[in-house]
């Protein structure tokens, strides 16, 4: 990377228009709504003050529209990685909230077997070297400078329990990745040196 002090802002999109209430996942044609619009805008207002010269996103359309206003206050193009992409999950498309939907059906619960992997998903080492991987990119690409990346709920998640050294398996109710919420890893001489979490556009 770069022996310079650098800062990288991984973010998680804003709030979905999703009335089915489905696990849409990587399916196409899920946009913000306008709460999450707001959101995303908040944002970026927060960190226009911010030395932001990199602004890269999942190519999901809910990522590019949460990054759009953040590289529109910096004049800069948004740049697509696709290793900040969501995790695959066997149940997109499907309704998944507890007691509903798909884990209603007893010939799922098979996909439960195993929550460590997990076993109804991608597995959390591949998203981790996955996002990591991303964030190191990013990092040399704003070397010196500070850079965002838009991505998703687990993703944002899995990351910062890799880059903690902390479990990567863990409870969905006890993620730290709030909607627009900023997760931020301070680099220095190539060396994550520290981290901070903000809700930058409130709950």
């Amino acid at each position: 990377m770069t022996s310079d002090k650098t800062v990288v802002h991984v973010m998680r999109h804003g709030e979905v228009h999703n009335p089915e209430k489905i696990l849409y996942g990587r399916l196409p044609d899920y946009h913000l709504s306008d709460r999450g619009r707001a959101q995303a805008q908040a944002v970026a207002d927060w960190l226009a003050a911010r030395d932001i010269t990199y602004v890269v996103a999942s190519p999901l359309e809910r990522a590019q529209e949460t990054a759009a206003p953040i590289a529109a206050r910096h004049g800069l193009a948004i740049e697509t990685d696709h290793e900040l992409i969501e995790s695959s999950n066997i149940f997109e498309g499907q309704r998944v909230s507890p007691g509903d939907g798909a884990l209603r059906d007893p010939r799922n619960w098979w996909h439960l077997r195993n929550p460590r992997t997990p076993s109804w998903g991608e597995p959390y080492k591949q998203i981790a070297a996955r996002m990591t991987r991303a964030v190191e990119r990013a990092a040399v690409s704003a070397a010196g400078h500070e850079a965002v990346c838009v991505s998703h709920q687990l993703p944002v998640e899995t990351l910062r329990r890799a880059m903690t050294d902390k479990p990567l398996h863990h409870f969905p109710t006890r993620r730290m990745c709030n909607l627009a919420s900023v997760t931020s890893f301070y680099f220095h001489d190539d060396v994550c040196v520290g981290w901070g979490y903000a809700e930058l556009a409130g709950q």
